[in-house]
């Protein structure tokens, strides 16, 4: 007798396409947040699954901080000209230039990304944002829903969320309001990366080890750049090292590793006692409640 229970992966990756489904079903204006890192490969993967043969039926959005990996950016234009994806850059940089926002101190550009964010919300009209949040990435994100609502002033407040229950999601909102979803909530990062290399087969190029000139800061790795120049008293070296999660190229860390394959990452991971935040993100050091306060504020 044949059985018709889906393994692991493939319940979370039918539970992701049920919720884009659901999503462009019921929500106007819909759009993708997409950065060149792992989830958001994983979630432009199972958009295509869910909406084959047919394209995708939104645009992407990066919320461009002026501080990517020129990996990284090579990665999703490749993204987006394979897919004739429509892409909508908000740029941070050019917000600092007209005055939306200032430049803060300590090299992080977090924070001042809430209101570029929004303001792209608001020009284009969105009423639904798909994130690659996971739950088990930090604690702020373990608190959220999988439909987080936000308020007109893009706002998240955790003690007010809906119920969600038996995958039942309420996706009403206002004239201004709009609703963060996140596919991925219920995915480990083990369960991406084993998602990746049985069925995806491609990422980024910096998850996977290579010789890399770094400095030791905090420490941390860094990799030494444009935006992570040697300070004083700083001397670099070539280490063999991968990201684990990559964000601004100025506060994401590398890790020492061998792991130049998907498989060796998939089995590093699996060994890992540490979230990926945890380990490599500098910008989530600043304080004990870092990311809840951005995610208040409006951010991912």
């Amino acid at each position: 007798m044949k059985s018709h229970v889906l393994s692991h992966l493939r319940s979370l990756e039918a539970e992701s396409i049920f919720i884009f489904r659901e999503v462009a079903a019921e929500m106007q204006r819909p759009c993708l947040l997409f950065s060149g890192g792992k989830d958001s490969t994983i979630m432009l993967a199972i958009a295509r699954k869910a909406f084959a043969p047919a394209r995708i039926p939104f645009p992407i959005m990066h919320v461009d901080t002026g501080l990517n990996f020129p990996e990284v950016l090579a990665y999703r234009d490749k993204w987006v000209a394979d897919l004739g994806l429509q892409l909508i850059v908000a740029s941070v940089p050019e917000a600092i230039e007209r005055g939306l926002v200032q430049e803060e101190a300590g090299g992080s550009r977090n924070r001042i990304q809430t209101p570029v964010l929004l303001e792209a919300v608001e020009r284009h009209g969105f009423d639904a944002l798909f994130g690659g949040a996971r739950r088990d990435e930090e604690k702020a994100r373990a608190k959220e829903r999988v439909f987080s609502f936000r308020d007109e002033f893009g706002q998240w407040d955790p003690k007010n969320q809906r119920p969600e229950l038996w995958n039942l999601f309420n996706s009403r909102v206002q004239p201004g309001q709009h609703i963060r979803v996140f596919p991925l909530s219920n995915w480990t990062e083990l369960d991406v990366w084993t998602y990746i290399t049985e069925f995806e087969g491609e990422v980024a190029p910096l998850y996977l080890a290579a010789e890399r000139e770094v400095i030791e800061r905090d420490g941390m790795l860094y990799a030494v750049n444009e935006f992570t120049p040697p300070r004083n008293g700083e001397v670099p070296s070539r280490k063999k090292v991968r990201y684990r999660t990559i964000g601004d190229a100025n506060l994401t860390a590398a890790v020492e590793s061998e792991a130049d394959t998907m498989e060796k990452v998939l089995a590093a991971v699996a060994a890992a006692r540490i979230t990926e935040r945890g380990a490599t993100r500098g910008d989530d050091k600043f304080s004990e409640t870092a990311m809840e306060d951005r995610k208040r504020e409006g951010y991912f």
